[in-house]
């Protein structure tokens, strides 16, 4: 009995000091695990969150989308009875009806591209005409009682042509302030004057037309002198070819 005691107090004694490697051995698996974590973490490359960039508002305004009705502030003034023709440029303007205001340039036929009408030749037409006939084109299928108006913008390039003897002959484009022509003597003077052999007397000036061309005979001699009567003078129209003659004396 008593030695079985003994055997019992020995393995309880034996038993007591495993336990106690064991819990020292754990501690110590532990204090490891530690210095190894802390190792890493010093080690590692510290990670940021990415930057997440605000986009910045930009500093300057849209431009706002212009309009293709938008009219010129200003145009020309056209003298009276001036009729339009190819490349001139007009502003239209239906009152009340804002979709239909247009700036367009007419074509090489004189017509022109209009909202709703499609093209509609003005050629030919002076600005109270054409106002006219776009009223009553409106009128006919489109509106009621329309109020339109017809305005120039700006003139087509105009031109006319200056041969023979003068000292720059070429083709050359009227003033912007007459359209409609200028005097003979003032192209002649845009030509550089005549040639020391020009025969003023003996101009000729070619001239298109609707019946086909026309040959004008002028005295620019007698223009000069103001042997033509009051008021006497010759226009030069836009296309027209001026041939100053020679002299044989």
């Amino acid at each position: 009995m008593v030695s079985w005691i003994i055997k019992l107090e020995f393995r309880q004694s034996l038993l007591s000091k495993t336990l106690w490697s064991l819990a020292v051995r754990r501690t110590s698996l532990v204090a490891l695990l530690s210095v190894c974590f802390i190792a890493g973490a010093l080690n590692c490359p510290a990670q940021t969150a990415p930057t997440v960039e605000t986009p910045r508002a930009s500093a300057l305004p849209s431009a706002a989308p212009q309009s293709v009705n938008t009219l010129p502030a200003a145009g020309v003034s056209a003298p009276s009875g001036y009729q339009l023709g190819a490349n001139d440029q007009v502003a239209v303007e239906v009152f009340g009806e804002d979709d239909l205001r247009t700036a367009a340039r007419l074509n090489s036929e004189g017509a022109v591209s209009l909202p709703l009408l499609g093209t509609v030749r003005l050629a030919g037409l002076t600005l109270p005409q054409a106002a006219a006939k776009l009223t009553e084109l409106y009128g006919r299928d489109y509106l009621v009682n329309p109020k339109v108006n017809v305005s120039l913008i700006n003139y087509a390039k105009r031109r006319f042509t200056v041969l023979g003897q003068v000292n720059r002959p070429g083709s050359y484009e009227m003033p912007e302030g007459s359209p409609e022509g200028i005097d003979i003597l003032e192209a002649i003077a845009f030509a550089g004057g005549y040639t020391r052999i020009a025969a003023p007397e003996k101009i000729s000036v070619r001239r298109h037309g609707a019946n086909g061309d026309q040959i004008i005979k002028v005295n620019a001699k007698r223009l000069a002198k103001g042997q033509e009567g009051p008021g006497g003078s010759f226009r030069v129209q836009p296309g027209d070819t001026i041939n100053v003659g020679e002299s044989w004396f």
